[in-house]
């Protein structure tokens, strides 16, 4: 079937499309909110006729929460699962945007021509990609690019509680042999990327007990165990003088990164010293023998997020106090056990305790890492589709933070995600005055349609 016919599709439509996803972004679907329950609703219904005008078979399923919204469409070999979330995050403090977030415009910038509004980067702008370009797969030839799932989640922006449970009760509903996640972003402007490797993440919090009450240091002092000084020594443990982190088997799981994949990253050539420098810093603090992009996409940490203890306030108390704790977070890589690792971590901090001190440990959630199997010559066959759209050649890349329900999709439905979205790092998602440039819906469109080119 003829690509070229398609492309001129969406081209000759792109004004429609844009309307349509002005429309979308009009549906105030904020999901932390229960004031907005309604209109998460009405998102999830506007997004089932928009599916069935494409002749796909929609429908929005209720949870405890908000609705999923799952459709189905075309034929082939490959089944294929594309997610994207349609909820948005809410839209304080209002009085920095400079219109109502949720009346879309288009408008010029410097830097070219944006979408202003609320969601329109995050997600519904990088949703509507895909089915854009499927809407213009099916107005060329009658039919669809294979044999396609859509899974669109209105709770993303508020934790995702009902996914996992939709996910396990409705296997059959989604089964796929490949996924397809829309919730990413270029590498720079013009280069597009594919997320293989996104990191878990393992929160723990400790607290030290020392004496039975607070203590006056200069009756106590000395004699009496303080619980912020054994605190501050266990936390100084937790890395070496090369920033390996000590705990005990830490790196036992930990894979390298192919040679294949390190030439791509070390070929983007990322300014450690500028990524840096861009917030007052300019030395690299973490593992002395890895780069700095492979200490954010491919590398474990363990950082101390906030400490505890005695009196901080104005003015100054001498007091010795019964407890100090501490927040601490891992980010995990690859194989990585997150409760090996709070095991591991526990077991050391008690080894740590001297006489007269005992500790209490609060879970703070845990998830582990994603790694995809870029074996699988569907990835190459997007990255070479994705090249051919962009000026700059497209590569795969990790990710510092965590996308959850990639790795949810691996875990439960035993899919591999391509992670490949449009957005760039000034979209302002999360924060007042978001956007969605033109160029980045326009050549989304056009990069699924060749993808699914490519693969389906």
């Amino acid at each position: 079937m003829s690509l070229d016919a398609v492309l001129a599709k969406i081209d000759e439509d792109l004004d429609a499309a844009t309307e349509r996803l002005m429309t979308f972004l009009r549906i105030p679907s904020i999901s932390t909110d229960p004031a907005y329950k309604g209109d998460v609703a009405a998102a999830a219904d506007w997004l089932v006729r928009d599916l069935e005008s494409i002749g796909i078979e929609a429908r929005a399923h209720s949870t405890p929460g908000h609705p999923m919204v799952v459709g189905h469409g075309g034929d082939g070999d490959r089944r294929i699962l594309f997610y994207g979330h349609y909820d948005v995050q809410p839209v304080d403090p209002l009085e920095l945007w400079e219109r109502d977030p949720f009346d879309p415009s288009i408008e010029e910038t410097p830097s070219g021509t944006v979408i202003r509004g609320r969601g329109a980067s995050d997600d519904k702008g990088q949703l509507m990609t895909f089915v854009e370009a499927c809407r213009a797969w099916k107005a060329v030839h009658g039919t669809l690019p294979g044999r396609l799932t859509f899974l669109f989640e209105g709770e993303e922006e508020s934790g995702s509680p009902s996914l996992v449970p939709f996910l396990q009760e409705n296997r059959d509903l989604l089964e796929a042999d490949l996924g397809l996640i829309c919730d990413t972003a270029l590498y720079g402007s013009e280069r597009p990327a594919i997320t293989t490797m996104l990191r878990g993440l393992l929160g723990e919090e400790i607290v030290i007990q020392g004496p039975s009450k607070d203590l006056h240091s200069g009756s106590f002092g000395g004699p009496a165990i303080n619980p912020i000084r054994v605190l501050a020594r266990i936390l100084s443990s937790l890395h070496d003088e090369t920033g390996r982190v000590t705990v005990p088997g830490f790196y036992d799981d930990v894979e390298e990164v192919s040679d294949q994949v390190l030439d791509q990253w070390n070929a983007l050539g990322f300014d450690a010293e500028a990524f840096l420098g861009s917030v007052g810093l300019s030395h690299p603090a973490g593992e002395s023998d890895r780069t700095a992009l492979e200490q954010i996409w491919s590398r474990p940490t363990c950082e101390i997020n906030g400490i505890k203890g005695g009196y901080a306030g104005a003015g100054f108390k001498t007091v010795l106090p019964a407890e100090a704790s501490a927040k601490i977070s891992f980010r995990l890589v690859a194989a990585q056990d997150p409760q090996k690792i709070r095991a591991a971590f526990r077991k050391m901090v008690e080894e740590a305790l001297p006489a007269d001190c005992t500790v209490r440990f609060h879970d703070h959630g845990a998830a582990p890492a994603s790694r995809m199997d870029i074996s699988d010559p569907a990835f190459e066959a997007a990255r070479h589709a994705l090249s051919e759209e962009w000026p700059e050649e497209a590569a795969y890349v990790g990710a510092g933070g965590s996308i959850p329900v990639a790795g949810h999709l691996q875990e439960i439905l035993g899919l591999d995600s391509m992670l490949i979205g449009f957005g760039k790092s000034d979209d302002q998602i999360h924060s007042p005055n978001e956007k969605y440039d033109l160029t980045s819906f326009h050549r989304g469109m056009r990069s699924w349609a060749r993808i699914l080119a490519a693969i389906a």
